[in-house]
């Protein structure tokens, strides 16, 4: 396995080989590996000779599964940029914490949301906004025709402006008529910045290393073995590239072997989406438990055609049994259901396809240590409960300007504890069997109670608030939210609705519940496991009722 490669290594090695096999399919045009090579060149010619953005500066991106991202992520990886993953649904808040936060000079955005970064962007230190729209690599008339329906019929571009505003396909027209040259980066140099809350609520940037992604992009190959082939598979990608699930697998496993994806812009459109998919002949699918279910419930999700589908990878969330049961019957394809973090790039294991276990998460992909342990910091042995330890060259260089949160999470040999309990079995595999921070998912995403009590304790009618998770069949989980009143005018509504305000759609509590007071230590600490208790009794008495 060799590791000791940059990222641009493997994609110059991959468009040399696989010029003329299709890369990426979206919105039925289709650019080949050849094409994103010549576009990122003329992206990174633009970046090299038209803005003052040097190697090692961060270019934040903030778009969706369109065309345009791997186009402008290996073109900023070639002018020696570093990528900041953006989540297109990020609150004016949000965003302006991770542009300061990274320090990113430069933010590509589409044009769909350009007005929340149109808003903030002055109080940051970005220099250059690129603007693309969303078709604007698709031929002339089919480009001018799927934005015009966008922006003029479907009303989905709101008005924004911008002081340093270029537009991206000026950029790629002007970087094709000048030079440029790749800016070859060390391994262990930074190559993205992926935000997360890591083990805490804090959003923080992991300092994610050319070594990182491309050791996980060989433990990922490796792991799946003989079922991806190179230059034969065609996956579906949902899951949002910026996600560094997604991008691992699309844009450095499946694009460095000649292989071909299909982007799903709104994968929330489950009729959008399973329509897109008819006709299509799909060998391979990543997603997650939600999304699974979501397309089972459509009734023409079934009469796709699976004859092709041999591989579905399910991550970012446990799989259910029911869940991945029904798949199997639906599609003829087991889930091959894995495990990982943004800290290790992301994956740590993956159940073998030829053995898998339902209810764990597999074993460790080549290369990487795993162990748990308790409170005092003890390995434990097999069998045993404890907080799960990974070591391996996945495992990030660090927190961005954070060395005391690197250092609470990497140990002085190289362990990172990843916040989760798990079990070790006997036979190598992992079982996650809780989470020991607070965290909760929804649909895959990581929402942190710290974050969200926050911004809901700063309301002027707010003593003091605690957010828990509850479980929900369509998303996993949600999130309740138990507040004190400083005003008895408060409203759950009025709750909500500054939620919306200031976070994310996927973050905000759907259940609003007031308290004269809520359970603490002797120190003061809300206990949230006393309240997910008390909702899980409640849970168990309407069931047995």
């Amino acid at each position: 396995m060799d590791i000791d490669r940059s990222i641009l290594d493997v994609f110059s090695t991959a468009s040399a080989k696989y010029a003329d096999r299709p890369a990426f399919t979206c919105l039925g045009h289709t650019l080949t590996i050849g094409d994103i090579d010549r576009l990122s060149a003329n992206f990174a010619s633009y970046l090299q000779n038209n803005t003052s953005l040097k190697p090692g500066d961060r270019i934040a991106v903030q778009l969706p599964n369109v065309l345009q991202y791997p186009v402008v992520v290996f073109g900023a990886l070639r002018a020696g940029l570093v990528v900041v993953n953006t989540n297109p649904l990020y609150t004016q808040r949000e965003l302006k914490h991770q542009l300061n936060d990274s320090g990113a000079k430069a933010l590509v955005v589409v044009a769909n949301i350009a007005d929340t970064a149109a808003a903030v962007v002055p109080e940051t230190g970005v220099e250059q906004v690129i603007v693309t729209e969303i078709a604007d690599l698709h031929p002339p008339i089919k480009r001018l025709l799927i934005n015009s329906v966008a922006k003029y019929i479907k009303k989905m571009v709101p008005e924004f402006s911008f002081a340093n505003r270029v537009r991206f396909t000026d950029a790629i027209a002007t970087g094709a008529k000048l030079p440029h040259e790749d800016v070859q980066r060390a391994p262990e140099d930074i190559a993205v910045l992926q935000y997360t809350g890591g083990t805490t609520g804090v959003a923080k940037g992991a300092m994610l290393t050319n070594r990182n992604l491309v050791a996980n992009m060989e433990q990922v190959r490796e792991a799946l073995g003989d079922s991806m082939k190179e230059g034969e598979e065609f996956y579906v990608s949902p899951l949002p590239l910026y996600h560094i699930y997604a991008f691992t697998i699309h844009c450095m496993c499946l694009l460095t072997t000649g292989n071909h994806s299909l982007l799903i812009p709104n994968p929330r459109d489950i009729p959008g989406f399973v329509k897109t998919l008819k006709g299509k002949r799909f060998t391979g699918f990543v997603g997650l438990n939600t999304l699974f279910n979501g397309l089972m419930r459509d009734s023409d999700f079934a009469q796709l055609d699976f004859s092709k589908l041999h591989t579905t990878c399910s991550g970012g969330m446990a799989l259910t049994r029911d869940t991945a049961k029904r798949w199997e019957e639906m599609t003829g394809c087991v889930v091959i259901e894995g495990y990982g973090m943004t800290e290790t790039s992301p994956v740590v294991s993956f159940n073998p396809a030829d053995a898998i276990q339902l209810g764990t998460v597999g074993l460790p992909v080549p290369g990487t240590e795993v162990k748990v342990m308790d409170e005092n910091g003890n390995d434990l042995p097999n069998n045993s409960p404890g907080e799960l330890c990974v070591r391996g060259p996945q495992v990030m260089k660090g927190y961005w300007e954070r060395p005391e949160a690197t250092a609470d999470t990497i140990d002085s040999e190289g362990w990172l504890k990843t916040g989760d309990m798990a079990v070790i079995q006997d036979d190598g595999y992992i079982k996650i069997v809780d989470r020991k921070k607070d965290m909760i998912i929804v649909s895959g995403f990581n929402v942190y109670p710290n974050e969200i009590e926050d911004i809901v304790s700063a309301h002027p009618k707010v003593t003091e608030a605690a957010a828990i998770g509850i479980p929900n069949e369509r998303s996993g989980e949600t999130v309740k939210l138990f507040v004190v009143k400083a005003d008895p005018s408060l409203t759950a509504e009025d709750v909500i609705a500054y939620c919306r305000e200031n976070m994310t759609a996927y973050k905000v509590p759907k259940n609003i519940e007031f308290r004269d007071d809520l359970p603490k230590t002797n120190v003061g600490k809300i206990l949230r496991r006393e309240l997910r208790d008390e909702e899980l009794k409640k849970v168990e008495a309407e069931v047995s009722a």
